[in-house]
């Protein structure tokens, strides 16, 4: 159990993007390791108790000690674990769970999490392409738990006219280096501009979820309705300690070009506070008011007066 312990306190010191913070939670869990803390723990229980431990420094909710899954890499190797990782992708429709066009041509997207653009690029685009004709969007973020930060950045570039939008910044302790993310100049379909974009959240949603939420926010393309996200802005990758451990650490950070700052630890917080599961109606009346302000075609608001009077108390 010692080795375990300092193993997992080796890889921390060395990997942690905050190496002030990493070098203290490391001393406290040293103490602890001392007096006998982790003594008799199986390693579910051992990775549950470190877990707290380095919270209670660091409060990163990215940094954790847990059971590797089945079929992690390292033990069936990083090739297998990218070929499964893909074929759930796929098998998941990229974490698109619905995209429709309701009543009163708004559109309506549910994303449980983020895929990378190089996976799930043409399912992104089909989604889009849906919802492109439509008057108002709502995106239901209440149930992703995150994904890739180039997804967040293909996702965004359709509420941006061209490639002059700046989204993200994320250094990268192992390199120093930090990368900018930018709209994209091509695309492909249609741009959604010029017409509202409602944002559902709760406090389920996470990383990169809250990141395409608190993008959209920063920049004024979005009015997020539900509750505070979760609070975990940066990027983490999973390290062995064991064949049956594993620790995550956060290796670079989000940093908001228009706030200077990200989400860690607060979360992201809605324009409109709601109860989650309430979230949806607030955002689809309001965008129902957008259509009837807006449209013309006789159809189109037939269909959002129903609409709006089934979804009005």
């Amino acid at each position: 159990m010692h080795q375990t312990v300092t193993t997992a306190l080796d890889l921390l010191t060395g990997k942690y993007v905050f190496p002030d913070r990493a070098a203290a939670a490391a001393d406290a869990v040293r103490e602890r390791l001392a007096a006998g803390d982790y003594e008799g723990l199986d390693e579910a229980a051992l990775g549950e108790r470190l877990t707290g431990h380095l919270f209670d420094v660091c409060a990163d909710r990215h940094l954790r000690v847990r059971l590797r899954e089945a079929g992690a890499a390292g033990r069936t190797g990083q090739a297998d674990a990218a070929a499964a990782w893909a074929e759930y992708l796929r098998l998941t429709g990229y974490r698109i769970a619905r995209a429709e066009r309701l009543d009163g041509n708004v559109g309506f997207l549910d994303l449980r999490g983020v895929s990378d653009p190089a996976l799930g690029g043409r399912a992104i685009a089909a989604a889009m392409e849906l919802v492109a004709h439509t008057d108002a969007l709502i995106i239901d973020l209440r149930r992703n738990r995150g994904g890739a930060p180039d997804g967040v950045a293909f996702w965004c570039s359709y509420f941006f006219p061209d490639a002059d939008t700046h989204l993200n910044d994320v250094y990268d302790r192992g390199t120093g280096r930090t990368r900018q993310y930018w709209t994209l100049g091509h695309l492909p379909g249609a741009r959604y501009l010029d017409r509202p974009v409602y944002v559902l959240t709760s406090d389920f949603t996470f990383s990169a979820g809250e990141e395409l939420a608190y993008n959209l926010q920063a920049l004024g393309r979005a009015t997020l309705i539900g509750q505070t996200t979760r609070g975990g802005a940066h990027p983490t990758d999973a390290f062995a300690i064991t064949d049956t451990l594993e620790i995550t650490i956060p290796t670079a950070r989000s940093i908001n070009p228009v706030t200077g700052t990200n989400w860690e630890g607060v979360g992201v917080k809605p324009d409109l506070e709601v109860p989650a599961e309430q979230a949806f109606t607030v955002a689809y009346r309001a965008a129902l008011r957008h259509v009837l302000d807006t449209a013309t075609a006789p159809l189109i608001l037939d269909e959002a007066t129903e609409a709006l009077r089934e979804h009005t108390d």
